[in-house]
């Protein structure tokens, strides 16, 4: 008889959940941003500068880059698990793309605050 032991059940849903609702988060903002930048044009510095000084852009942005970082992580996460067997080799990719991931975030907001 074999003994099965579920470990982990649904550890898969909550990735795909994340997958999809990060995706339908940039999907929105694309098409509002795309509707906000053809009311607006043309477009110079000025009209650049003006738009992201609205603090709703920033934070749609900011929410946008956020929904940006995790998607990739889930993706290339997964990817990780699916194709490099060595734990040792995997577990320092992952350290290299959550740093990666983490210096974005952080040059995201540096770029979205800093002006």
């Amino acid at each position: 008889m074999v003994r099965r032991e579920v470990v982990g059940a649904h550890y898969g849903l909550r990735d795909w959940l994340a997958q999809r609702m990060t995706a339908v988060v940039m999907i929105v903002y694309t098409l509002l941003f795309l509707i906000v930048l053809a009311s607006r044009l043309p477009l110079d510095y000025g009209d650049w500068k003006a738009l992201w000084a609205l603090p709703v852009m920033r934070y749609a942005t900011a929410l946008f880059v956020f929904s940006l970082l995790v998607h990739a992580w889930v993706g290339v996460r997964e990817i990780f698990m699916d194709y490099i067997k060595p734990i040792g080799l995997r577990l320092t990719l992952y350290g290299v793309v959550i740093l990666a991931l983490v210096l974005y975030g952080l040059w995201s907001v540096e770029i979205l605050w800093g002006m």
